[in-house]
């Protein structure tokens, strides 16, 4: 994945409350595999008729939102099942950040895995950022991970709170296990120091 630090882009206003993940990305497509791509599936039968025409009405089928970057939720997103795919589905279609007054649990320790950086922030400004977007379609919110800080199309800076360790995965475009590989000859001197302190145990 990409590492994260800074994006200027366009932002997309989503309504609706407690969106689940079978929205997101619906069970029956699950049996795909990670690199066999997964943005086409995205919001599938909320964007999608039957005969596979988009939609009339839906957010990203409506431009200028269907090239943004950032999507600004309501409460609850992603609540639902824990399949990464959800995840993998808004990362490939080009999605880097979600703000949203609250989240599903399991997808937003999944997004930190997956390079998507979930924030979130006070409910009434949530509010106020997806009106604004709704007002003036194509505006741009820009996010910075390094200072935590967003700046919505008003000017105005939000800070946003992330676990010091999950900010630095994001930084470096890595997640737990690869952070944990790059750190194999730290590991393996740190097991034989304990075997030479403690070969007794």
């Amino acid at each position: 994945m990409e590492p994260f630090k800074h994006l200027d882009a366009v932002a997309a206003p989503m309504e609706a409350p407690n969106v689940d993940t079978d929205q997101i990305i619906p069970a029956r497509f699950l049996y795909r595999k990670r690199n066999e791509g997964w943005a086409h599936l995205l919001f599938h039968d909320l964007r999608f008729n039957d005969d596979k025409t988009p939609k009339d009405g839906f957010l990203l089928n409506t431009p200028p939102f269907g090239e943004a970057k950032i999507l600004v939720a309501d409460r609850n997103f992603a609540c639902g099942s824990s399949r990464e795919h959800a995840v993998w589905s808004l990362y490939d279609y080009g999605f880097r950040v979600v703000i949203a007054k609250s989240f599903g649990d399991i997808f937003f320790g999944n997004s930190f895995q997956n390079g998507l950086l979930p924030i979130v922030l006070p409910p009434e400004r949530v509010e106020a950022l997806r009106v604004a977007l709704a007002k003036e379609p194509g505006a741009h919110i820009v996010v910075d991970l390094e200072k935590q800080e967003v700046r919505g199309p008003d000017g105005k800076v939000d800070h946003f709170e992330i676990d010091p360790f999950r900010k630095e995965c994001l930084l470096a475009g890595t997640d737990d296990v690869t952070f944990t590989l790059s750190n194999l000859d730290r590991i393996a001197a740190f097991e034989k120091a304990y075997e030479q302190k403690l070969g007794w145990v």
